[in-house]
């Protein structure tokens, strides 16, 4: 598959274009600085600006898939939607948020989001409220077979265990708290391009 990753040199977007690879994918790495892009085979850098809707969209154009793992503040949601749309490439693919989560933690109850319960790290709070927003977006989408896959909580660097639980709307959690790796996300999100089972929707994934 010929798949355009925007922000391929991130946390997350640098352990899926690791993935894609593995699994033998062309790609071509959209980020600021194509100079940042490892060389890797199949891969070819390009740099580009998500504030610059033709550019992108010439860049995407042709593709089998978008996967876009970009901060949401750092960016303007519609834009990026509209951007994909005006490429004529179908397939989207979101490296979501966790902001808009259900909790069902201790004396919370089910149905609110992470993002309102009390004590919300103030620090994080813009990007999660620009990720509800991009999935609100997502979900009046007609056009575009879109799916938004979200983090728990704890969403950092570890091992590629392939040993994961998938859900839709509540925060995912154990005994050791609520957590993934960048790695096995990376799993998660490339086994959704390659059997899609969540189109227009939005999952989650934990350990």
């Amino acid at each position: 598959m010929h798949v355009a990753l925007i922000g391929a040199t991130g946390n997350a977007g640098s352990r899926i274009l690791a993935e894609l690879v593995r699994r033998g994918h062309t790609v071509t790495a959209i980020v600021r600085d194509a100079t940042r892009v490892p060389s890797l085979p199949g891969v070819e850098a390009k740099s580009g600006d998500v504030f610059d809707k033709p550019g992108i969209a010439s860049l995407l154009a042709g593709h089998d898939a978008v996967i876009s793992s970009v901060h949401f503040a750092a960016g303007d949601p519609a834009t990026l939607i509209s951007t994909v749309r005006a490429s004529g490439v179908g397939r989207y693919l979101v490296v979501g948020g966790a902001g808009g989560l259900e909790v069902a933690l201790g004396e919370f109850p089910l149905g609110l989001k992470l993002i309102d319960i009390p004590n919300f790290p103030e620090a994080y709070r813009q990007e999660a409220a620009a990720g509800c927003d991009f999935l609100d977006l997502l979900c009046a989408e007609t056009e575009l077979d879109w799916t938004f896959l979200s983090p728990p909580l704890s969403f950092t660097p570890g091992e590629r265990t392939g040993h994961f639980r998938l859900g839709t709307d509540l925060l995912l959690s154990n005994e050791h708290g609520s957590s993934v790796s960048f790695e096995d996300y990376a799993m998660a999100l490339v086994d959704e391009l390659e059997q899609p089972a969540h189109s227009r929707q939005r999952f989650t994934i934990g350990y």
